[in-house]
């Protein structure tokens, strides 16, 4: 019994310490690496599995680039790895670019890997060319009529910009500014109508592209629709606040008048106020008699008789309507 349970132990320990083997030593990918001719030594092998560098990953991308004529050294591949890229990306990336007779190095793929970007994408917008749409951009010409443009920018990537070159926001954005100032600087909406192709030449003449990741092939006018009269809007709203500037200028002068009128009529009744006393003083020095006094008041009841006969007030003129 002993020596069965001894037996199976024994069985168990050889089973483990040759799986641990197999796990350190990856016999079939050293065969495949052999057999393709991009040979790597077992020890190779062994000191990936203790650096935690996956062999497969690294075998199956050497084996591929040798198969495709390019020699990448297995250090390159590893340190790419270890540094967080995308080894398979890289190498795949590589053999697109030399078979589209593109010049990419490694260590420039590599760059462009560890930037963020997607280096195989990149290869295959060079080959390739990708066509931006851009938003409904509205400008206004010269006479006030607004024009809603859209058009299809169709780039390429610029492998030597890709690192630090600016992406698609920034050929949207200069695309843009490219037709405001066309559209601006035309006379008239109807010859933006009749040559589109003047904003497509206008902007490719600017080099827009300059500072880019990408190089601008063609700029090609999709849609041009006419907007709104900015002109006469703006024309009609500087009329609206040149009226009311007026209106309260006038305002402003009408209540001059009536504070004028206010105090013209407060200085005849401070002058009126004076009229007594000036008779009670004429009384006082025998400049004014009983009768004169009384001549003046039987005038001014004349006078006043006189304007009401002339002047009806409107109870009178309903009495006499009675």
């Amino acid at each position: 019994m002993y020596e069965m349970i001894g037996s199976l132990g024994a069985l168990v320990l050889v089973v483990a310490v040759l799986a641990f083997v197999l796990y350190l030593v990856p016999i079939p990918l050293w065969i495949a690496a052999w057999a393709s001719g991009a040979y790597v030594g077992l020890f190779t092998l062994i000191a990936m599995r203790l650096r935690r560098v996956p062999p497969t990953t690294i075998v199956t991308a050497r084996i591929s680039a040798v198969k495709a004529g390019i020699d990448i050294s297995l250090n390159d591949l590893e340190a790419h790895f270890l540094a967080g890229g995308n080894v398979v990306r890289v190498v795949n990336a590589m053999i697109s670019a030399d078979k589209a007779n593109i010049p990419l190095p490694f260590k420039r793929a590599a760059a462009i890997d560890l930037a963020g970007r997607n280096v195989l994408e990149a290869v295959q917008m060079s080959v390739l060319p990708k066509v931006i749409e851009t938003p409904r951009i509205a400008a206004v010409a010269k006479d006030g009529i607004q024009l809603i443009v859209v058009s299809r920018v169709t780039v390429r990537t610029n492998i030597d910009r890709l690192v630090g070159g600016a992406g698609e926001e920034t050929i949207i954005a200069r695309v843009g500014e490219g037709m405001v100032s066309t559209i601006g600087s035309a006379h008239s909406h109807k010859n933006v109508l009749e040559n589109p192709d003047h904003i497509s030449k206008h902007i490719l003449s600017k080099g827009l592209d300059a500072g880019t990741a990408y190089e601008i092939l063609s700029i090609d006018i999709a849609d041009v629709d006419v907007g709104e009269n900015i002109g006469a809007k703006l024309q009609i709203d500087q009329a609206n606040a040149d009226k009311q500037i007026a209106q309260a200028k006038a305002e402003e002068r009408r209540a001059m008048a009536v504070a004028l009128e206010q105090e013209m009529r407060a200085r005849v009744v401070e002058a009126e106020a004076e009229v007594p006393r000036a008779m009670a003083e004429a009384f006082r020095q025998g400049n004014l008699g009983v009768m004169d006094y009384y001549r003046m008041q039987n005038l001014q009841a004349d006078t006043s008789m006189r304007e009401e006969i002339a002047n009806p007030s409107d109870d009178a003129a309903g009495g006499r309507k009675k």
